[in-house]
């Protein structure tokens, strides 16, 4: 629970690459605790096994506060000083505290009493399962500072547990009661704050800079939305598209609203007059209005109720609004409705809280326009995965879905940041869009798409030069309409870079062409059109690639690709340190911890296998379960109850019985993993369709099995190793754990740099290996 939050929280207060690793180094803390009680016997001792775990457990929730204030109370800062690296350094050491005293804890749990590991586990996996699903209502009700002091009150019913059952330590007993009910007078007191507005125990620095109390925040389990400004104030109007033939004099009233800081978008007052929303139609963004006016339109994104207002002041007859986040939605219709002038309530305008993707895929409906404006993944989402990019509406089969819903005259509007010199984006969009009317079956996908830019916002420091619109036409576009195109931009000073009949860009040109493949590989960065298998629109760095520093620095896009080195370098980093744990006590050691190197290898690669397992099923299954919230709740909750089950199942496994029993069930795991391995790529398309109920269902089935047979390897493990080499189950605890962080890493670079089928087999091989590892070690 506390490991979901802290990425969560670490979304608004690190850049987003540096979140992952600094969560990747925390989880580390757990193999440092295993390590420790592996290389001190002495002091964790089986005499003294109950006292231990007692004090472990009572100190886990005091560090995991301590900590958490003591990591705010320092800016996350990135520049090129001592300083600035320190503070970084600092923090990472801080964070991983608590994970150090809890990896102590389940360390002692796990191994201290061999013939109950099979329960012990499955009660551990039930307790991850449990925090994953309770995380959703408390951030959902408090916020995240609150959340760890709900967390930290959990934990410290385990160390009324464990203190309760210790001998020699009665007054511990009583100092660990003392301060759960503490933690839960401080939760409970803060959140009734949180939800007066007015919360004390708040973050104070976002990215490094301070943060003064906002207008209004809201957090939930996978954003924290932010708004600020003055409602009554009258002022310029803000649109990245924006022409510069905007009357000056223009004013409006608007208000900033962030999602987890980066990703921004923008409430606008309004009266219901549309002519008090005029500027929409200077931007670029909504081109597509100007050039078939009067459609049925979809928002994809409703954000502050920008696109929503731009369709119904350009004359759209309907406005269906698709918003995955409902907090987004009760702030601008609920919180701000006054002020947004309560679009909810427009006999024209539907409001949807759904993934956009999926909500399409079932909808009966066909639309004349679908709009994507500037839609972007910078926010993280409580499943953990690194951010820097996927994004299940940038992808061919999203696009083939997009196509198939829009009415004979209908139009996809897609906004992308543009960059004069390198316009990767952009290109990207291209060969998504070609790709896709080619699998639609048209031959000159050229015909059916328009490319017209904004460079209104060029020269300004750290932000894109312009915007680019790009119009995708069901039907080939008519000389009459290509006419409004370049009359429309003529007027309000935007360049039409690509039609039908020309082009100012030669690779727009190529790429539209025969020969767009060769194209596409010969372009320094990787604009090929993403797919389900390979969702990663914002990347477009080759890992090969990561420490190219001409491409890191070239020109202002270099956010994502910089991204990308970062987890080039944490890969590095994260194995570096597992190969310390494993060859430090083996030299410490060497008499004792040299016969067990198969037992090494079973413990590694179960512990690789499982999360490279279960990183590539959340990626697959999120798109077929369309929203974060269900990814979190379903996939993590379904996988870790399910090996909960399995690890359950082990117990009845008498010890004479674990050499051949655990060697069929390994076989099994294998069995398992390639049947769900070939299914799970079809059932996504096949209930794309589907209910809500049905996907979950689905999910679920494939899931279960997958669950039940790996939860069985780690019992199996322990049973074997407390029979063969007892003084070093703590030590394959801590290889278990570390090759789980080095896995959770690995999986996302195999998948940036094949696909995510790729990271989901070299799970299936790890666990082929600890079959070969278990039977020798058995031997």
């Amino acid at each position: 629970m506390y490991e979901i939050l802290l990425t969560r929280i670490f979304s608004v207060t690190m850049l987003y690459h540096f979140a992952f690793v600094a969560l990747s180094v925390a989880m580390f803390g757990m193999t440092v605790g295993a390590l420790l009680v592996y290389m001190f016997p002495r002091v964790f001792s089986a005499e003294r096994l109950d006292a231990c775990l007692a004090v472990a457990a009572v100190v886990f929730p005091i560090a995991m506060v301590l900590s958490f204030l003591t990591q705010l109370s320092v800016p996350f800062m990135i520049h090129p000083s001592i300083v600035a690296l320190y503070a970084i350094v600092f923090t990472y050491a801080v964070i991983s505290v608590p994970f150090v005293v809890s990896g102590i804890v389940v360390c002692l749990a796990l191994t201290g009493f061999p013939s109950r590991v099979s329960r012990l586990y499955a009660a551990d996996l039930a307790g991850a399962a449990l925090g994953c699903v309770l995380l959703i209502p408390v951030l959902d009700y408090s916020d995240g500072p609150t959340a760890v002091l709900w967390v930290a009150w959990l934990a410290s019913i385990g160390g009324i547990a464990f203190a309760s059952a210790a001998r020699g330590v009665r007054r511990l007993s009583g100092a660990a009661a003392a301060l759960s009910v503490a933690l839960l007078a401080a939760a409970a007191a803060h959140t009734v704050l949180v939800w007066k507005h007015f919360p004390i125990f708040r973050i104070l620095y976002i990215k490094g800079s301070f943060e003064a109390r906002p207008l209004y925040e809201k957090w939930n389990s996978y954003s924290r939305v932010r708004v600020n400004g003055d409602p009554n104030e009258l002022m310029v109007p803000t649109g990245w598209g924006l022409s510069r033939a905007l009357p000056p004099d223009l004013r409006v009233r608007q208000l900033q609203m962030d999602i987890d800081v980066i990703a921004g978008t923008v409430m606008t007052g309004y009266d219901g007059d549309p002519r008090s929303v005029r500027h929409l139609g200077y931007d670029v963004t909504n081109l597509a209005h100007r050039v078939r006016p009067g459609a049925d339109a979809l928002v994809i994104g409703a954000g502050g109720g920008r696109d929503v207002l731009s369709a119904l002041s350009l004359g759209a007859r309907s406005v269906v609004a698709v918003e995955i986040n409902k907090d987004i939605l009760r702030t601008v219709n609920g919180r701000f409705g006054d002020f947004t002038g309560h679009l909810d309530r427009d006999p024209r305008v539907r409001f949807v809280n759904d993934e956009a993707r999926s909500y399409i895929a079932r909808s009966q409906e066909r639309y004349g326009l679908i709009q994507i404006s500037l839609i972007d993944t910078w926010a993280a989402t409580a499943a953990g995965a690194f951010v820097l990019s996927e994004n299940s509406i940038y992808t061919v089969e999203a696009w083939s879905t997009f196509l198939s819903h829009l009415t004979p005259t209908g139009l996809l509007s897609v906004s992308r940041w543009y960059y004069r010199n390198s316009p990767a984006e952009m290109y990207r969009t291209l060969t998504l869009a070609v790709e896709s009317l080619r699998r639609a079956g048209i031959t000159d996908p050229r015909s059916h798409i328009v490319i017209v830019r904004n460079m209104n916002i060029a020269n300004k420091a750290d932000t894109p030069d312009g915007v680019g619109t790009l119009l995708v036409s069901v039907n080939p576009f008519s000389r009459d309409e290509l006419a409004r195109v370049e009359q429309v931009s003529k007027d309000l000073g935007f360049e039409v870079m690509l039609t039908p009949d020309r082009s100012a860009d030669p690779l727009f040109e190529e790429l539209t062409g025969p020969g767009a493949k060769s194209a596409e590989a010969a372009f320094p960065l990787d604009i090929s059109p993403p797919t389900d298998d390979s969702p990663f629109f914002f990347n477009m760095l080759r890992l090969k690639d990561v420490f190219r520093f001409d491409l890191l620095n070239a020109g202002k896009q270099s956010n994502n690709l910089k991204a990308v080195a970062t987890l080039g370098a944490l890969l590095v980093a994260v194995f570096v340190l597992t190969a310390l744990c494993i060859f430090v006590p083996l030299w410490l050691h060497r008499g004792v911890a040299r016969d067990a190197r198969a037992l090494a290898v079973f413990f590694i690669a179960i512990g690789a296998g499982f999360m490279l397992v279960e990183t590539s099923q959340m990626q697959r299954l999120i798109i077929a379960l369309g929203h974060p919230t269900y990814a979190l709740s379903v996939v993590l909750f379904g996988l870790l109850v399910s090996s909960g089950a399995g690890s359950y199942l082990t117990s009845a496994v008498t010890d004479d019985r674990v050499r051949g029993a655990g060697a069929a069930r390994l076989a099994v795991i294998v069995g398992v993993l390639v049947v769900a391995g070939a299914l799970t790529p079809w059932l996504v398309r096949a209930t794309a369709a589907g209910s809500t109920p049905l996907r979950i269902s689905a999910a679920l089935a494939v899931l279960f099995p997958l669950g039940l047979s790996m939860g069985m390897a780690f019992p199996l493990g322990m049973r074997l190793a407390s029979r063969r080499a007892p003084a070093l189950t703590p030590w394959l605890w801590g290889l278990n754990g570390a090759a789980s962080v080095l896995a959770s890493v690995l999986s996302i670079c195999i998948a940036l740099t094949w696909t995510i089928s790729a990271a989901f087999w070299t799970g299936c091989a790890a666990y082929l290996l600890a079959l070969v590892a278990f039977r020798r070690a058995a031997a």
